[in-house]
């Protein structure tokens, strides 16, 4: 198998793309489901709620599927799972009732949960160094320009009806024949069946899977409350409210095809340390602009910091797991990713009953910050760690 061949990583690309279209794909479709379902006590909830209940399940599910596929191979649940990813996210098309719609997105994030998780430990196996850098920043940057192109199309049909842009999720049936044609069983994933000795992972991996889930809620308050904000500065138009939400994506989608070539010249904790304060600064701007163009440096910033944290985690993860438990780490990345997801708007939501939004981000700005320079610091002692130990080797 040539895993460098453009169809296998075509293939990855694909399937990697289903996870960010799993949530923001029906973004443009929630005011006119609202409408739909206003007879319903609390309907305008449950449609919100529709939006980020599929996460959940992903980071429900991930774990499990890390360990299943460790024990029966890589590709034997991905087929059945672009099946059911189908079934689940068109669920809005076919059903009138709104339980029965949030029961086929809690379907969509399970499929989900096992598509991403699977895809990021196939990357782990096909690469190995600059290959896997590289990868893993095209991986990134492609899911990124594809959440973009999913909610445009999205907002597009959604014009047409609110149920038409849940037929997107029909994607995964078309990228279905590329997995059993260009993808292979990697051998590495049936080490673990023949070796009964516990195998682990270096205790820092702990500290990349709590960082994920930190980024993610922090990042997530942008989606959430960012159109809530340029309305509070008189920012009416929806249409600029959708290319500053967009336009994240999009420099984040830059930052990580530069991924690599970053990765060449510093650590992992210095990226890190850059990621937060981009963010930092970005978040900064947001809260003291009060101006459109601010909010704007703002999304551009934090896109270019998100877009080198998210791959440089997806790394240094596939770093430090040992192939026999590449399943179980990569399954616990995803379920830290999108845990942080879910929990965003309940952590940082309260907040705003005693800040205002740019009070909020303000506050972020400083955490961010602080994180950076916490970054920094663990880059420092490393380096001191080094030292001291070619030091002692010497005598």
């Amino acid at each position: 198998m040539n895993t460098e061949s453009w169809q296998v990583k075509a293939t990855l690309l694909l399937v990697s793309s289903l996870t960010i279209m799993s949530m923001i794909t029906i973004s443009a479709s929630l005011p006119d489901m609202t409408i739909a379902f206003s007879e319903l006590s609390n309907g305008p909830a449950l449609v919100k709620l529709s939006l980020s209940f599929p996460a959940l399940f992903i980071a429900i599910i991930a774990v499990v599927t890390g360990l299943v596929i460790d024990r029966f191979g890589r590709l034997k649940l991905l087929g059945i799972a672009l099946v059911f990813y189908a079934i689940g996210g068109s669920s809005g098309y076919w059903l009138d009732n709104l339980y029965l719609i949030l029961a086929g997105r809690a379907l969509l994030g399970i499929c989900v949960g096992i598509t991403m998780t699977i895809v990021i430990t196939l990357v782990a196996d096909y690469y190995q160094g600059k290959s896997r850098q590289k990868f893993a920043g095209l991986q990134i940057a492609v899911m990124s320009i594809g959440g973009i192109v999913f909610v445009t199309l999205g907002g597009f049909l959604a014009d047409f009806n609110w149920r038409i842009p849940f037929l997107l999720y029909f994607f995964s049936i078309m990228v279905l024949p590329a997995t059993y044609l260009y993808l292979k069983e990697p051998k590495e994933s049936i080490l673990s069946q023949r070796s009964d000795v516990v195998i682990k992972s270096p205790p820092i991996i702990w500290l990349v899977f709590f960082n994920m889930m930190l980024m993610w809620i922090m990042f997530f308050i942008i989606p959430v409350q960012i159109p809530f904000y340029l309305k509070t500065i008189g920012v009416e138009t929806n249409a600029l409210i959708g290319i500053a939400i967009a336009s994240t994506t999009l420099f984040s989608a830059i930052s990580s095809f530069s991924f690599s070539r970053i990765k060449d010249r510093l650590s992992f904790q210095q990226i890190f340390g850059i990621g937060y304060l981009l963010m930092g600064f970005g978040f900064a701007s947001i809260a003291m602009g009060n101006s459109y163009s601010m909010v704007m440096v703002g999304m551009l910033l934090s896109g270019l910091g998100m877009g080198l944290m998210i791959p440089n985690a997806n790394v240094w993860i596939m770093h430090l797991a040992p192939p026999e438990i590449r399943g179980k780490e990569m399954g616990r990345l995803t379920t830290f990713w999108f845990m942080g997801q879910f929990i965003s708007p309940i952590v940082l939501l309260p907040f705003l009953n005693t800040l205002s939004h740019s009070q909020l981000f303000f506050l972020l700005a400083c955490v961010l910050v602080v994180l950076s320079i916490g970054f920094f610091g663990t880059h420092l002692w490393s380096l001191k760690s080094k030292k001291n130990n070619l030091v002692s080797q010497r005598f």
